[in-house]
Order: structure tokens, then sequence, then C-alpha cells
């Protein structure tokens, strides 16, 4: 089982770095952290957790990112890595806003709905990698 996990939490560390490479460097692409960030307030307003900086904001969205992928990845891309891509994928640009959440950073154009499920096949596809090597 800890393979799995490790290899989980390869996917979902090199999904970020992929993602947050992207989007330092260009423009109109998909800014997923935009979301968690909206998300994690959402999620923590009535409660005492209190977000004073933008960068302790950044940093928790960023760290629960990796984990809500690495065990989505460990559970879902050590079998099937291309459907465990495309569904995650296809959530990312699909349950914002069912979850009231502002869709137009993961989900505004074509092109950023074909790079957010661009990214999470990545993540998939390194996480089986990582798994096939070490198991």
């Amino acid at each position: 089982m800890y393979k799995k996990i490790l290899a989980g939490l390869g996917g979902a560390i090199a999904l970020n770095i992929l993602h947050e490479t992207i989007r330092k460097n260009f423009d109109n692409v998909p800014k997923i952290n935009e979301v968690g960030e909206e998300a994690l307030l959402k999620f923590t307003n009535n409660t005492p957790i209190n977000f004073t900086a933008e960068k302790s904001l950044y940093a928790a969205t960023l760290v629960s990112d990796i984990v809500s992928n690495g065990v989505y990845y460990a559970t879902t891309a050590t079998k099937n890595d291309l459907t465990s891509g495309l569904l995650a994928g296809a959530g990312a640009i699909l349950l914002p806003k069912k979850m009231g959440l502002n869709e137009k950073p993961v989900a505004g154009t074509n092109k950023k709905k074909a790079l957010t499920i661009g990214y999470y096949l990545f993540g998939a596809l390194v996480t089986k990698f990582i798994y096939d090597k070490i198991k």
C-alpha cells in the first residue's frame, strides 16, 4: 500500500509542478490554485481557521491539493491511469460550478478546459509510471 501512496504523491507533485510552471509563464491558462483557494476559504469560513496572509492561503491550498490528489491517484491511477486522469480533469472543470465556486479559472475557455484535463492526465500517467517502477 505504501508504494501506491508514494506513487500517488509523486503524480500529485508532478501535476502541481506542471501547473505552477505553466501558470507562472503563460497567459490564458488554467489557474487551478484559484479554485482551490476559493474552496478552502469557503470550507473554513465558519471555523477558527483564518488565512490572514495570501502566502499562507496559497501554501495551505497547495498542501491540501497534493494530499487529496495523491490519495486519489494512489487509489485510482495505479490501476487505470488514463481513466483516472480523464475523470479527475473532467471533475476539475465540471465540479466547481456545482459546488458554488468560480469555474472560470479552469473552465473559462476551451483552452483552459483542455489544459486542465491534460494536467490531471499527466499526474495520473506519472503516478502509474512511478508505481510500475517501484512495485
